[in-house]
């Protein structure tokens, strides 16, 4: 959080209201190509995620593989006893966020595991950031792993993913800034000597070095409203799902990198 405070900061002096520019010159199309977030990482950091003995997210997929066969209360069943190995799943992480019928609204996978501990297991949802539900997620998500993102080409998403779209355009907070200034725009170019990201969603949840912890999407997002001074959306609300959809779909067939490290 301090480096992105340090980055803003830094576009502030640049003048929030006016076109910004990167402190190195860099050539930006209209439709960059893909890049992870991996590809800006320095060798030592790409090494901790390469490596799960070194990958300090694999704890937590470890804790999710223990509540994947533990049946939470004596009255009900374990993740396992529905899907089997969780090996089943692979794939499953690569197409979130998806449609649930009984909502009528999207979820993104840590809502789906949340809406099956409550519909199934008779256990009320765990809260944003929780280390039960990160450990499913992240055990879910690595089955995942190297897949293409394949987001589902279902017609009900596409209003809630064109508002997720417009969200990510849309300039906000005391900065006047939108993630697609420096994710876009932006993307490639340094400041404050650190390059700034295309911010793909490829690897979540991931382990941050700077948060010592691993977090969701939902919170990286939130991270970046309070950064340029905005009211951060909820964790849980439709329009973080929104914001979802569209990433899902800039992430298109890039590789699944669940549990990703980032700085």
């Amino acid at each position: 959080m301090k480096r992105c405070l340090g980055l803003l900061a830094a576009l502030a002096l640049l003048g929030c209201t006016a076109p910004l520019t990167p402190v190195t010159s860099v050539t930006v199309s209209a439709q960059p190509a893909q890049r992870s977030g991996f590809d800006d990482m320095g060798a030592a950091v790409q090494a901790m995620q390469r490596d799960d003995g070194a990958n300090p997210a694999m704890l937590w997929v470890q804790d999710g593989q223990q509540l994947w066969g533990q049946a939470p209360a004596a009255q009900s069943k374990a993740c396992a006893s529905c899907h089997g190995e969780v090996a089943s799943l692979r794939g499953v992480a690569a197409r979130y966020p998806a449609w649930d019928a009984l909502l009528a609204r999207p979820v993104n996978l840590g809502g789906r595991i949340n809406l099956c501990r409550q519909r199934h297991q008779g256990q009320p949802a765990w809260p944003a950031e929780h280390a039960s539900l990160l450990g499913l997620e992240a055990l879910v998500g690595l089955q995942s792993r190297g897949l293409p993102m394949a987001p589902p080409a279902d017609p009900r998403l596409e209003p809630f993913r064109e508002r997720g779209a417009a969200l990510f355009g849309q300039r906000i907070g005391q900065l006047d800034l939108s993630c697609a200034t420096c994710h876009d725009q932006l993307a490639g170019g340094r400041l404050a000597g650190v390059t700034i990201p295309q911010g793909q969603a490829n690897g979540y949840p991931l382990y941050r070095l700077e948060w010592q912890d691993l977090g969701s999407l939902p919170r990286r997002i939130r991270n970046c409203m309070t950064g340029v001074r905005a009211q951060p959306l909820p964790a849980h609300s439709v329009e973080m799902v929104e914001l979802e959809l569209h990433l899902a779909k800039r992430a298109l067939g890039m590789a699944v990198e669940t549990p990703a490290v980032r700085p």
